[in-house]
Formats: structure tokens, C-alpha cells, sequence
């Protein structure tokens, strides 16, 4: 691919990215788009109404990145809470070491590669990508130390930023958990697998176990009722039959003059059960409450104090490690209903088969890379359709086919994945929300890089080059030279799924477009909280890793890429904190568990950097350059371990001494009583629980109990943004229209 298709895809991104981004200045100071553009700031009640007829509002404006430019990392850890900030801290070590890696790469590496061989150079815009690349050197070149120093400064400093920031979000996440309130998950814990005694029931064994071995601290506990959507179903579908039944006898049609629509009794003659349970009660049918449901092989544990919960949590309680399993509570809005009935011994059953599903959905997705990779290839795509050969000797259709489509084409196909992994956590039976997200976010990044790199890494180069690996100590040496092959598919991908993918981002076009459907069409002007959402960290913190990924890999190989990379990094750090501040909701916390996950990304990038530099040093028979990075390898893999036994605990487990010190702290000053009431209703689940939430709120921790979740909205969809779709309306609607041609339905009978 020649140069100039390149800067064609980066004009068709440039004028995307400026449009969409100018549209959105202007569509965000409508008053008919709040819910779009301010969900977080309505969901709170400090949304302030504008003037609809100022001027102001129909030209665009950089406000918002002066807003967000602005804004201090204070100010945001109030907002988005500890993960929010530690995924913009990802961005701002991102901008950092591509900063570094920009200026070393584009004013040392890329001249020798440009200039290694003695060949005749076109005009710059007509150049091959690969006139860029470390291909371009020659074999025993002298020049190859350029590649080797700026390999040890990328990896130096790339390791001091990550120390550094990894030692500050360790301390912010000890800071978050000693000043945090009292929260009821800090005094509960969750066991499953009790075992069953047909003498007693699970509560009273809970009780009776508890009371025995942690007398000391055990304070009360609540059985979890069965709350899946087949029990669900099945209660719903009792309890109606028994209604009717109770009021068969007072239903009977009699006739009478006016004669009813539906039976021909008289109009009178149903009489509405009232939907309150006083009215059920009434009829003898105060058993079909939430009593009914039958109690699971699960608990929620209350202890007297934070110390007595976590060492509960940690320990083994039976000698059978498959009963008694505890685990800290998440909090009450964190908590994942549906899958704390599941048997505790199914979920290994459950890892193993999402896990092959997983694999599966890998496999199927590789359809739409082969046609990507098809695409890049201009040659092997007019042999297979002969008759595009035509279109594809103009050189606009040809830049564009090769340098634009391909990345456009993985990119709308990649958006089936974070839904489908999502999917797949749930079925593995995560207790909490964050869990869930966190383990989507590994899913969906193990696919990400698996797919957009290797696979068409295999399918562009090593398979048609080189067929098959001939041994193992031969891979980082086909690698080296099956990357560089690749560069033009890495470069328009970063400008499409990145550059464009932010301006999409901020421009919210779906609910935008739900936006439009309610207050235009279906005449629906109340602007509702019910539909925010929280921040994708599934789908957002695996596109980032990625790109710092691929400009690790890329960096000495192909240094062209840096600066598009950095481009994009400073646009998501303005996105992002923009989203932040004004749209996403943070309904729960993982407390910046997601750190190390960015932790191990790099450092597996680092490495796979250094494996693909050796290859490298090895093609091109340098065996100086080789030896001096085999210690760098060892040295980040040592840098590794140490950060693992230094940092890692802290966010896996909790620190006794600020455990004890908060208890004695709630304790001088008498809210432990207090505390106490308030876990006797916290972990409540009924279909009402959400309604009680909806109260305003001055702070962030009671900001995040009162946003329903979209799971648990009635009426409502289950995705968060779908969320913003008006069921209820669309549902009377419907109903409306049917009773309608129902009574003329019966006019025209008669």
C-alpha cells in the first residue's frame, strides 16, 4: 500500500472526527437532547435549563474540551468514582510513553529505515509503507544499535510511568477504602454451598454454623431467596391463578341493557383487583409474597465488625473446601441477583463451557478477517472477482478499497463481541455487576488482540509466506518479518476503530436516535433518569490496551504508527473525561480493580515487543543487538514479579490495620448501632426495591444507590442503553390501538 492511500483514510477519519465532532457542540445545547448528552447531571438534579432561543446554541463551540481540559482528577474521583479515574490514568501514561516513543522512533528509528538501503526513493506521497519499515534495512547493517537503543528507552520508561502509576491508584485505592462511609459490604459476607440437613432449614443451619464458629463476631444473617427468571415465572403464574380462582365467583356475567364488549354482561359486572397486596391478603392470599420463594444454598452473613467480615471471608470454613464457600458481599446495588442461587458446584461447569463457547465464537469470527485480509490484498482480490478489475485500476476506488474499507468492515463486526462476552460472564455465574463488567473486559481484550493482530498477522503473512512454523525459536524471526508486511491494515485500523470510533462515542448516536424517535415521534417530552448508564469499561478499556499494544509491537518496527497513536490518545483523554462528567453513571465500585489487568497488558506488550526485536536482530544477522536484549527481557519479566508481589495484594485483599482502625473509629463515635439497623434492609431484593432509590441526592456514594438499574427497570429493557427506549409508552400504545379495533370489531358484527 502506498503512502497516499494511507493519508486518504486519514483524511476520510480527519473529516469524520471534525464533523461529528462540531455536530456535537451544537446537538448538546438542545434542550430535547439532556437525556443524551446529560444523563449524569439529570440523574442528580443539577441539571440547569437554557435559553431554547439564544443564538449561542446553533454554533459550535469548544467548550466542552476547555470543560473537560479543566476539570481536576478531585473533582473526577467525586464524579466517576476510583475506576473512572484509574481508566483515564491508562490514557495519561498512554500519552506519555507514545510521547517518548514518538520523538525516539520517528527522529532516530525512522530514518535509518527509511534511508537503510541504497535504492532509489520516489516521490515521498507514492512511497510503499514498507519504505517506512524495519524491512528497508539490510542485513549486518551497522545501523541496527539505533533499533536496540531506542528498545532499552521505550522499555525504561515505559516501567518507571507504570511503577509510578501503579504506586498511586495502590494508594488511592487504601485512601478510597479508609475514608469511604460505612457501607453494608464491609460487614457481610456471602456464603454458598451450605449443606443441606433435612432436621433444618439452610437458615437455621447458617445460624446454628455461624453461632458455633464465629460467635465473637457473627451478628445476624438473611437467607437468598430464589430469584431467577424461570422462579420467577413460575411465582408470577401461581400467584395469578390463585387470584383468580379466589375471585371466580364474583366475576359472573349477567345480562343486562348495556351489554359488555367482551363476555356481553353488564359493564359492571368485572370488578378490578386492585395490584396492592392488602387487596391479595384480603382473599386468604398473603402466602404468595416473597415468602413463597423457596430459600437457596445461600446466605448473606452480617458481622459486628469489618475485621470479624473479611477474616471470615478469607478463611477456609470446612475441611470439604466445596461447602461453606464465603466470599466478601458486594454492595447492595452491585449485587448480581439472578446467579446467587446457582449451586455452588456448577460453576466450574460453567466456566469451562463459556469458556468453549468463547473459543468457538473466536473461530466463527475469523470469517470476517479473512475478508478483511482479502481486501488488503489488491492483487489477490481481482483474481478472485475478476470483474472488479476495472473499478479497481482508479486510483481513488483502489485507496479506498485497500486503505479505508477493511478496517471499517472488522470494526462493524466487532461490535456483536463486547455484548456476546458480556453474555458469557453472566452465564458463568459473577455474584456482582463490577465482576461481571471486569470479566467481560478480559474476554472481550484476550479477543481483541487475538483477532485483530495474530489473526491477521497468520492469515496475511505467515500462512501465505511461510505456511507453517518450522520450530518454535523460529517464531519471533517469522513474526518480525510478518508485522511489518501488515502495516498498512494496523495504520487505517487505528484511524478508523480509533479516531472515528471517539467521535462516535460523543456523539452517542443510538440513543441520540432513541432520542428522536420519543420526543418526535412518539410525543414523549419528560425527560427520565431511568435510562443511564454506566461506563463501558468492557468495551472502552480493551480498545485502549489494544492501540498501546499494537504502538508497543509496532514502535522500532514500524514508527510511522506513533503519531497517529498519540493523536488518538489525546482525543480520548478530552472524550472520555467529557463522558464522564456528564453522561455515564457510576452505579457501582470495584474500587480501581481494573488497574491490573492495564498492569498486565503492558507488561505482556513489553515482552511480546522485546520477543519480536529479537527476531528482528536475528533476521537481520546482528547478533550484538540480540545479546543486549535478552537482559532487557529478564529485567522487565523481574520488574514484573516484583510489582506483582508489591502492589497485587493490595488490590486482591483488604489491609487489617485500616480495617481495625475504621471500626474503632465507627465505634468512639456510636454508629455502630446505626450501622447494625441498616444491614437488617440492605440486601433486600423485591421488584419495589428500585422505586424507594429514586430520591435526589447530595453526594456521590447515596448518587449511585439512587439510579435504578436498567435490569431491574419495570417496565424496560435490559440493556443500558437500550434502556432509554420508552416501553411503557410504545406498550400503551399498543394496547390502546387493540381495544380499539376490538369494540370495532363488534360494531361492525352487528
Amino acid at each position: 500500500m502506498e503512502l497516499s492511500a494511507l493519508l486518504t483514510s486519514a483524511g476520510i477519519n480527519t473529516a469524520i472526527c471534525t464533523i461529528l465532532l462540531s455536530l456535537y457542540s451544537i446537538l448538546r445545547k438542545q434542550p430535547s437532547n439532556v437525556s443524551v448528552y446529560f444523563g449524569r447531571r439529570l440523574a442528580s438534579g443539577r441539571y440547569r435549563q437554557k435559553d431554547p432561543f439564544s443564538l449561542e446554541r446553533f454554533v459550535p463551540s469548544p467548550s466542552w474540551i476547555l470543560k473537560a481540559w479543566e476539570t481536576t482528577e478531585e473533582e473526577l474521583l467525586t464524579i466517576g468514582g476510583l475506576d473512572a479515574v484509574a481508566f483515564l490514568r491508562i490514557i495519561v501514561f498512554s500519552i506519555r510513553i507514545f510521547s517518548i516513543s514518538a520523538v525516539v522512533c520517528c527522529f532516530i528509528v525512522l530514518p535509518v529505515n527509511y534511508y537503510g538501503k541504497m535504492i532509489h526513493h520516489q516521490h515521498i506521497p507514492r512511497e510503499s509503507l514498507e519504505a517506512f519499515t524495519i524491512l528497508n534495512v539490510p542485513e549486518g547493517s551497522k545501523w541496527l544499535w539505533c533499533h536496540c537503543l531506542a528498545l532499552y528507552i521505550i522499555t525504561c520508561a515505559a516501567c518507571i510511568l507504570l511503577y509510578l502509576e501503579y504506586k498511586s491508584i495502590a494508594k488511592m485505592r487504601l485512601d478510597h477504602i479508609d475514608g469511604s462511609p460505612p457501607k453494608p459490604s464491609h460487614f457481610t459476607v456471602l456464603v454458598r454451598a451450605i449443606p443441606w440437613n433435612p432436621d433444618e432449614s439452610y437458615s437455621d443451619s447458617v445460624e446454628k454454623f455461624f453461632t458455633d464458629y464465629h460467635a465473637s463476631g457473627y451478628l445476624s444473617h438473611q437467607m437468598v431467596q430464589r430469584s431467577g427468571t424461570v422462579q420467577k415465572l413460575m411465582s408470577d403464574a401461581e400467584k395469578m391463578c390463585r387470584i383468580f380462582k379466589a375471585a371466580t365467583g364474583e366475576h359472573s356475567c349477567r345480562q343486562g341493557l348495556m351489554r359488555c364488549g367482551f363476555c356481553g354482561g353488564p359493564p359492571n359486572s368485572f370488578k378490578i383487583l386492585s395490584s396492592e397486596p392488602d387487596s391479595v391478603r384480603g382473599k386468604s392470599l398473603g402466602d404468595l409474597d416473597l415468602a413463597r420463594r423457596k430459600e437457596c444454598a445461600a446466605a448473606f452473613v452480617f458481622f459486628k465488625t469489618r475485621y470479624a467480615a473479611v477474616v471470615a471471608s478469607q478463611v477456609l470454613q470446612s475441611s470439604n473446601p466445596m461447602s461453606w464457600v464465603t466470599d466478601m458481599a458486594p454492595d447492595p446495588h452491585d449485587v448480581y441477583w439472578s446467579n446467587l442461587w446457582i449451586p455452588y458446584g456448577q460453576l466450574w461447569i460453567r466456566k469451562i463451557a463459556t469458556l468453549m463457547a468463547a473459543i468457538a465464537f473466536m473461530l466463527v469470527f475469523l470469517i470476517p478477517v479473512t475478508v478483511v485480509q482479502g481486501l488488503t490484498q489488491l492483487e489477490q482480490l481481482q483474481q478472485t472477482f475478476p470483474f472488479l478489475r476495472g473499478i479497481l485500476k482508479k486510483k481513488y476506488f483502489s485507496q479506498l478499497v485497500t486503505g479505508y474499507l477493511p478496517s471499517v468492515i472488522l470494526i462493524l463486526a466487532f461490535y456483536a463481541v463486547p455484548p456476546t462476552m458480556m453474555l458469557f460472564s453472566a452465564a458463568e455465574g459473577c455474584i456482582s455487576r463490577s465482576g461481571r463488567k471486569k470479566s467481560a473486559c478480559c474476554k472481550v481484550l484476550y479477543f481483541t488482540i487475538w483477532n485483530v493482530f495474530f489473526v491477521n498477522v497468520f492469515t496475511g503473512s505467515v500462512i501465505r509466506q511461510l505456511r507453517v512454523f518450522s520450530s518454535v525459536k523460529d517464531i519471533p524471526a517469522q513474526l518480525a518479518n510478518a508485522i511489518p508486511l501488515q502495516t498498512s491494515f494496523f495504520m487505517t485500523y487505528v484511524l478508523s476503530s480509533g479516531w472515528a470510533s471517539l467521535s462516535c462515542e460523543v456523539m452517542q448516536l443510538f440513543p441520540l436516535l432513541c432520542n428522536v424517535i420519543k420526543k418526535w415521534i412518539l410525543r414523549i417530552k419528560d425527560d427520565s433518569p431511568e435510562g443511564t448508564m454506566s461506563f463501558p469499561y468492557h468495551t472502552e478499556m480493551p480498545r485502549v490496551l489494544l492501540f498501546g499494544f499494537l504502538g508497543f509491537t509496532c514502535s522500532i518496527l514500524v514508527p510511522l504508527m506513533l503519531p497517529f497513536l498519540l493523536v488518538y490518545f489525546v482525543l480520548a483523554y478530552f472524550v472520555y473525561r467529557n463522558q464522564i462528567l456528564n453522561v455515564y453513571v457510576s452505579k457501582y465500585e470495584s474500587g480501581g480493580q481494573f488497574w491490573p489487568i492495564v498492569h498486565n497488558t503492558t507488561i505482556f506488550s513489553l515482552v511480546f515487543m522485546q520477543v519480536i526485536a529479537l527476531g528482528v536482530f536475528g533476521l537481520r544477522k546482528s547478533p550484538v543487538a540480540s545479546g543486549f536484549t535478552i537482559p532487557l527481557f529478564i529485567g522487565t519479566l523481574l520488574f514484573y514479579e516484583y510489582c506483582r508481589q508489591r502492589f497485587l495484594p493490595i488490590f486482591r485483599n483488604h489491609a487489617a490495620e485500616i480495617l481495625i482502625k475504621m471500626d474503632r473509629r465507627d465505634e468512639q463515635s456510636g454508629k455502630m448501632e446505626e450501622i447494625y439497623q441498616q444491614l437488617r434492609s440492605a440486601y433486600t431484593h423485591t421488584e419495589t426495591c428500585n422505586d424507594s432509590r429514586r430520591s435526589e441526592i447530595s453526594n456521590h456514594h447515596e448518587k449511585a444507590d439512587s439510579i435504578p438499574d436498567p435490569e431491574h427497570v419495570k417496565p424496560g429493557l435490559i440493556h443500558p442503553t437500550l434502556g432509554r427506549v420508552p416501553v411503557s409508552g410504545i406498550r400503551d400504545v399498543i394496547a390502546w390501538l387493540s381495544l380499539l379495533f376490538t369494540f370495532q370489531g363488534k360494531n361492525l358484527a352487528k
